[in-house]
C-alpha cells in the first residue's frame, strides 16, 4: 500500500510505503467495510459539574449525562457517506460495524450508531479503569484484523482523555497507511482515498489505497467533505451529523450487537498509563480592561508574571 501527497508542482509523489501480508487491497467495485470505534463519555457541555473524591484519585462524573463522543460521531457520519449513494441513504452500498470498549451501559451508543445507520455492534465488556490508549489500539486492531475490514475511521480524540494517539497506534500495529486530522475524504472509482488533513500551515492532499486508518476532524461534517464514488459530485449532504428517525431506532433493536471479553482480544492487559491525582483547574478571576499595550504589557509582566 501507498499513500501520496501532492507537492508544490501539482504531481503526485508517494510520501508512505508500507507492506502488510495479511491483506490485500480492495479491488474496485467491491463494497467496502468500515470499522468505527465509539466511546461514552460524559456530557461535555457539563464540565464544570465534576468532582473530585475525597483523596483526589477519582472522578466523580456521575451526574452527568453519557452521550457518544463528538469526535466519533463525525467519524460514524463519514463512514456512512462513504457506503452509500448519497442521493438514497436509505439504501447500504457497504458495511458499517461500529465497536465500543465498555460496561454494559456503553450499549446505548452503539444502539444509536445502528439507529444512525450502522449494520451491526460490537462490544468488548470492560470497564474505563482496565483499559487506556494503547490496550484500545490493540484491541481495535484485533477486532479489524478479525473482521477484514478496509478502513477504519476514528475520531480525532475522545473529550475526556485528549490523548489523541489511537488512531496513530492501530495504524503502527496494522502497518497499514494513515491519514489523522482529516478534514475531507473523497473515494475515487479505483477505490483509493484522497482525503485532506488540515495543518497551522495550510491544507495537505494525500491519496490512500486501502485498507487503511483514517482520523477525522469536526468540518468533516460539512456538506461536501465526505462522498462515496456512487455518490455525484452535485450532491451535497446537509450539514453536520444525521439523526435517527423513530423507526430506525425501532429497527436499531433487531439489528445484531455482539459481546466479547477483553481477555479474547489481547493476552497483555497490563496498562502502560496509571493516573495517581487529579486537580481541578483554579477558578478563573475577574477580567479587567486594559486601554493601551503598554498597560497590557506592564500587567502581565508585574501581576501576570508571565514576561
Amino acid at each position: 500500500m501507498r499513500a501520496y501527497a501532492t507537492g508544490d508542482n501539482g504531481k503526485i509523489r508517494p510520501i508512505v510505503r508500507s507492506v502488510h501480508f495479511a491483506a490485500e487491497s480492495r479491488c474496485s467495485g467491491e463494497a467496502v467495510k468500515i470499522l468505527v470505534p465509539l466511546k461514552q463519555v460524559a456530557d461535555p457541555d457539563h464540565y464544570a459539574r465534576i468532582r473530585l473524591s475525597a483523596d483526589a484519585t477519582e472522578i466523580d462524573d456521575r451526574g452527568l449525562e453519557r452521550k457518544p463522543n463528538p469526535f466519533d460521531e463525525y467519524a460514524l457520519e463519514t463512514a456512512l457517506r462513504l457506503c452509500e449513494d448519497g442521493r438514497n441513504p436509505r439504501q447500504r452500498l457497504g458495511e458499517v460495524v461500529a465497536i465500543t470498549l465498555g460496561p454494559q451501559s456503553a450499549d446505548s451508543v452503539l444502539r444509536s450508531a445502528m439507529a444512525t445507520g450502522a449494520d451491526r455492534a460490537l462490544r468488548v465488556n470492560c470497564t474505563d479503569e482496565q483499559i487506556d490508549g494503547r490496550i484500545v489500539a490493540k484491541v481495535i486492531a484485533d477486532i479489524a484484523r478479525k473482521e477484514s475490514v478496509d478502513l477504519i475511521v476514528l475520531g480525532k480524540q475522545t473529550v475526556d482523555g485528549d490523548s489523541n494517539e489511537v488512531a496513530q497506534r492501530v495504524g503502527a500495529l496494522l502497518d497499514y497507511p494513515q491519514a489523522c486530522f482529516c478534514a475531507a475524504i473523497l473515494e475515487q472509482p479505483d477505490g483509493a482515498l484522497h482525503v485532506e488533513q488540515e495543518f497551522d500551515g495550510g491544507v495537505r492532499r494525500l491519496a490512500l489505497t486501502l485498507p487503511a486508518v483514517v482520523s477525522v476532524d469536526l468540518r468533516i461534517v460539512s456538506p461536501n467533505s465526505v462522498r462515496s464514488h456512487h455518490t455525484p459530485t452535485s450532491h451535497a449532504y446537509p450539514p453536520g451529523v444525521r439523526f435517527a428517525s423513530l423507526p430506525s431506532i425501532m429497527q436499531s433493536k433487531r439489528k445484531p450487537l455482539t459481546v466479547i471479553e477483553l481477555a479474547h482480544c489481547i493476552t497483555d492487559c497490563s496498562l502502560a498509563l496509571e493516573y495517581r491525582q487529579f486537580r481541578l483547574p483554579k477558578p478563573r478571576g475577574e477580567s479587567r480592561r486594559v486601554t493601551t499595550a503598554t498597560e497590557l504589557v506592564e500587567l502581565l509582566s508585574t501581576e501576570a508574571k508571565v514576561l
